[in-house]
């Protein structure tokens, strides 16, 4: 040790004088040849007078003597600058803990601290140059339990002081222990993937993980779970896409992250698998508010009538149309409408976002529709329906549009139904409802409500 500690100290030393004599040569030697050299060339563009004057031995000797003065005050300043004392602050050094990190987890002992460094600052340029790692804390013979223990800079240089902020820490050993945890997946960014896209699936190797820490710390963690940051994708096409090194985290119950885990292994492999699932659906014009009495729908034109939209399959299946609302509210005349289809909820994209709706006029009929039987939506399946009297199972509806769609309306084109979602055992007065079937035409039953009996099965 005593020969490395001399070899490197030889080093230094060899070092310092090689920038001294840098600094001389930059300092003294290339300035004196610039003038030198500049003399010269005044020298020969002004003849035989100034050769003259410069052969004088006395012009020689000022010209030496000042030339000396200054490199003694060059050399002298730079010396004084580097036997001067100073001091020097080294913030965030890295601390070098040493223990057997198999079997042990160390809380309480600081990541960094400070090192105030004073000396000469020739030896603080040189102790700046020393590798990484030189606060050590050697706690390889320390059992499980609470330990102060010193913060100790390796010191490079004997003639340099120095202080450690903080000098003294609090650790303490815990044994380390492992647990396997199921690992779950969770998608970030998803507004950056194409909205016409989905992620369908996740695909890896082992949903299972270890964990290993302080037994206190794994029992705050609720679930582990691997981030897979679609913005990391290759590519965004309909396919299988592999995603390689996935971040594994561990959360508590309320979505924190768990610190001091150690996760087995810490990132993963995933294959993603895209799709672009999608539905053609037919457009609904939903007309709102009542036309100008004695008026009705006649015909509603639209300029697209089908749109495909994209979205979950989840989400697809449930819908059947995408609805588009029209104020038709005192209308007195035809009418042209532009309007914006909203996506429905979960549907992430359509083909078509805007519509030209056209309604037509005409005059206004009525026409009673009995004898027809009404439905039970909505009940729990524990449950079955009973008519209180046979007026109670069957309504009439007044349709009302013009004579051309009236005309064709049949008993089985219309649906009237009772809603009876939170109803429970016992007798009810419901309210009874008509499917909206044809938007040309306004549905209103004869029969406001009827009385049933709920049973159980």
């Amino acid at each position: 040790m005593k020969i490395l500690r001399m070899k490197k100290l030889m080093r230094w030393i060899s070092n310092f004088f090689r920038n001294i004599w840098k600094l001389i040569d930059k300092k003294i030697v290339v300035p004196i040849t610039k003038l030198i050299l500049y003399f010269t060339e005044q020298f020969e563009k002004s003849g035989k007078r100034v050769e003259k004057w410069l052969s004088k031995s006395t012009t020689l000797l000022f010209i030496s003597l000042f030339l000396a003065i200054v490199m003694f005050v060059i050399v002298d300043q730079k010396v004084l600058l580097f036997s001067e004392n100073s001091a020097e602050v080294l913030k965030k050094q890295p601390v070098n803990v040493i223990y057997n990190e198999e079997a042990y987890v160390i809380e309480g002992l600081p990541s960094t601290v400070d090192v105030t460094l004073i000396g000469r600052k020739a030896d603080l340029y040189f102790a700046k140059q020393s590798p990484s790692n030189d606060i050590n804390v050697d706690l390889s013979g320390l059992k499980p339990g609470t330990h102060k223990v010193n913060i100790k800079y390796n010191q490079v240089l004997p003639s340099i002081d120095y202080k450690v902020n903080p000098s003294v820490a609090t650790v303490i050993i815990y044994p380390k222990v492992s647990e396997t945890r199921t690992l779950t997946l969770d998608v970030l960014n998803q507004d950056s993937l194409d909205s016409k896209l989905v992620i369908k699936d996740i695909n890896v190797d082992s949903d299972k993980v270890v964990i290993k820490g302080a037994e206190h710390v794994l029992s705050n963690v609720a679930t582990v779970k691997g981030l897979v940051d679609v913005k990391k994708l290759v590519t965004q096409e309909v396919g299988t896409v592999e995603l390689k090194d996935v971040v594994l985290k561990a959360y508590d119950d309320n979505g924190n992250v768990v610190k001091n885990v150690e996760i087995v292994p810490n990132k993963i492999d995933a294959e993603i698998e895209i799709a672009s699932p999608s539905k053609e659906l037919p457009i609904k014009v939903v007309p709102k508010g009542d036309v100008s009495f004695g008026k009705a729908i006649k015909s509603i034109e639209l300029s697209d009538t089908k749109v495909t939209v994209y979205g979950s399959e989840e989400v697809l299946a449930e819908l059947k149309s995408v609805p588009v609302e029209v104020d038709v509210k005192d209308l007195k005349e035809d009418r042209e409408y532009k309007l914006s289809l909203k996506k429905p909820v979960g549907v992430n994209a359509m083909s078509v976002n805007n519509v030209t709706v056209g309604i037509t006029l005409g005059d206004s009929v009525d026409k009673e529709i009995s004898g027809i039987n009404i439905e039970y939506r909505n009940l729990n399946d524990n449950y079955t329906v009973q008519g209180i009297s046979q007026e109670d199972t069957m309504v009439s509806v007044i349709v009302k549009g013009v004579s051309t769609v009236i005309n064709s309306i049949r008993t089985e084109d219309v649906v009237a139904y009772l809603d009876l979602k939170g109803y429970g055992e016992g007798e009810h007065e419901v309210a009874v409802e008509v499917d909206q079937t044809d938007s040309r035409v306004q549905y209103v039953p004869k029969t406001k409500k009827v009385k049933i009996r709920i049973v159980r099965k």
